[in-house]
C-alpha cells in the first residue's frame, strides 16, 4: 500500500569546500495545502527561491520548515599592506627632517612604517568561484535532506496505510452487522404494531390484515437503509482504492470521511431496534477515528 504521511524529520550535514561544517534540518507537519518556510543564515537569501521549488516540487502538503545552521566562519586574519604614496612621502619627510638635524641617524624603516596612513589592514579577498562552490555544496545537502524527508514520510506513510486499513475492515464488518439487523425491522415492526393495536382495542375487533400490512410496508419503508448500506460499501471500496493508488490521496480521503458520517447518521435516524441504534454509534466512532488518521495522510 503506497501511503504517504505528511510528518517526518530529517537531518543532513556536511562541509563546505573551505571546511566549514553546516547542518539542514527539516521538520513536516500536517497541513491543509503546502507550506515552506526556510531559515537561512545571512549572505545565503539568494539560495531560497531554488530551494522552494526544489521542495514543492517533491511534496504536495504539508506545513515543511527547513533551517540551515553554518559554524562560524575561521576568516583570515588582515594582513598589513604599505600604501605606496603614502609611505613615498613619510621617506621623504622623514630623510628631509633628518637632513636638517647635524647628526641624526637615518630614520629607521620601523619609525617610518609607524607613521599614520603608512600602513593599511586588508582582508584578502575570497577567490573567484568560491561562493558559487559554498551555495552549490549547500543545494546539494538540501536535496539530500529532501531525499531523508521523503523517506521518513514514506516509514510513516507505511504504518499510517495499516491503520487507515484496519478501520475500513472495522466499518465494512460493521456495515454487515448492520445488514443484518436491517433485514429484521419489517417483522419487528409488524410484531410492534400488532402488539400496541391489541393493547388500544382490548381485543374488541381485529384490524384487517391488508390494512395491517400496509401500514407495516409503510413504517418498513421510511426506516428501509439499504440504500445507505450500499453507498457505505462503495464508499469503503473507494478509500481502499485511494489508499492504494500511490499518489497523493489526502484530500479526497477526508472528503470521502465526510460521506461516510452522512450514512452513518441516517442509519442510525432510520433505526427501528436498538441493536441497529448500538451499531449505527460503533460506525460513527470508526469513522471518526479514520477522518483523523486521514487528515495525517498527504
Amino acid at each position: 500500500m503506497a501511503l504517504f504521511s505528511m510528518t517526518g524529520f530529517a537531518r543532513q550535514a556536511g562541509t563546505l569546500p573551505d571546511g566549514t561544517g553546516f547542518v539542514w534540518e527539516l521538520r513536516s507537519v500536517n497541513g491543509r495545502g503546502l507550506d515552506v518556510r526556510l531559515r537561512l543564515p545571512p549572505g545565503h537569501e539568494t539560495l531560497e527561491p531554488k530551494l522552494r521549488d526544489a521542495a514543492t516540487a517533491r511534496f504536495k502538503r504539508g506545513n515543511i520548515s527547513a533551517s540551515l545552521s553554518v559554524k562560524k566562519e575561521e576568516r583570515p586574519a588582515p594582513r598589513l599592506t604599505p600604501d605606496p604614496a603614502a609611505l613615498e612621502q613619510a621617506i621623504a619627510l622623514a630623510m628631509e627632517v633628518a637632513a636638517r638635524i647635524p647628526g641624526c641617524p637615518t630614520p629607521r624603516a620601523e619609525s617610518i612604517l609607524a607613521m599614520p596612513g603608512v600602513l593599511r589592514s586588508e582582508v584578502p579577498e575570497a577567490r573567484e568561484g568560491e561562493e558559487d562552490a559554498r551555495h552549490a555544496a549547500i543545494a546539494a545537502g538540501f536535496m539530500k535532506a529532501l531525499d531523508d524527508l521523503a523517506a521518513a514520510r514514506a516509514e510513516e506513510g507505511e504504518k499510517l496505510g495499516a491503520i487507515l486499513g484496519a478501520l475500513l475492515d472495522e466499518i465494512s464488518v460493521l456495515r454487515g452487522k448492520a445488514a443484518g439487523l436491517a433485514a429484521e425491522q419489517p417483522a419487528a415492526h409488524r410484531a410492534r404494531l400488532t402488539a400496541a393495536l391489541a393493547e388500544l382495542l382490548e381485543g374488541e375487533r381485529r384490524v384487517p390484515e391488508e390494512r395491517l400490512a400496509l401500514e407495516v410496508a409503510l413504517l418498513a419503508q421510511k426506516s428501509d437503509v439499504r440504500e445507505e448500506l450500499d453507498r457505505l460499501a462503495a464508499h469503503v471500496d473507494a478509500a481502499r482504492t485511494l489508499l492504494a493508488a500511490g499518489e497523493p490521496a489526502g484530500r479526497r480521503l477526508e472528503f470521502l470521511t465526510q460521506e461516510f458520517g452522512r450514512e452513518a447518521n441516517t442509519l442510525g435516524a432510520k433505526s427501528a431496534s436498538l441493536g441497529l441504534t448500538g451499531i449505527s454509534l460503533d460506525l460513527k466512532a470508526a469513522i471518526e477515528r479514520l477522518r483523523e488518521q486521514a487528515a495525517n495522510v498527504e
